[in-house]
């Protein structure tokens, strides 16, 4: 996106398409969406986009971050006997918008819609892979693996849900997005 700001990084190595990043502490605004992956991620991006196009306790209009990140949000369920699980065909996906630089849970107006949130993010490592392309399961799954097994080469340990980050808006061509899949690395 161009004339669009990006929350910063201090970049510790990079190889080709691959790379490990450290970000600062940054405030996101955020929102739980039900359903397909694709969908969601539109139903979410609309909410947050409603929350910087005014739709906050003050009506300010706060200035448009990339990327948009997107993750699957872990299912916890109950301890029974015997243990079994059946899935529900539904679900669960964080959307969020970054914050402009600066920003802060006490400088933002709170938003109108009850499903987005403000949080503060601590400071994050991340595992990178940058890719062009479509915005399909497959692309991700693809790009998924390739990352887990460069950071597994290199020894380096991830956990938490894998984060999709799109920096470009939907009508970009196909081969000139710019995605990126992260993966929060321990220690």
């Amino acid at each position: 996106m161009a004339d669009v700001n990006e929350p910063k990084f201090v970049l510790e190595s990079a190889d080709r398409q691959f790379a490990v990043r450290r970000y600062q502490a940054r405030v996101v605004a955020e929102t739980r969406v039900a359903g397909e992956r694709k969908q969601a991620g539109n139903d979410g991006f609309r909410r947050l986009a409603g929350y910087i196009f005014g739709g906050n306790t003050t009506k300010a209009k706060i200035a448009m971050t990339a990327p948009v990140g997107q993750t699957g949000a872990s299912r916890k369920i109950a301890m029974t006997a015997p243990v079994g699980q059946k899935a529900e065909g539904e679900h669960s996906w964080t959307v969020s918008f970054t914050m402009p630089d600066g920003e802060t849970l006490a400088t933002l107006p709170e938003p109108t819609d009850g499903r987005v949130t403000l949080r503060e993010v601590p400071p994050t490592r991340v595992g990178v892979v940058k890719f062009s392309g479509r915005w399909t399961d497959k692309s991700f799954a693809d790009h998924a693996e390739q990352l887990r097994s460069w950071l597994a080469a290199r020894g380096l340990r991830s956990s938490g849900d894998l984060e999709v980050n799109r920096y470009d808006p939907p009508w970009t061509p196909w081969f000139m997005r710019r995605n990126e899949l992260w993966l929060r690395l321990d220690g």
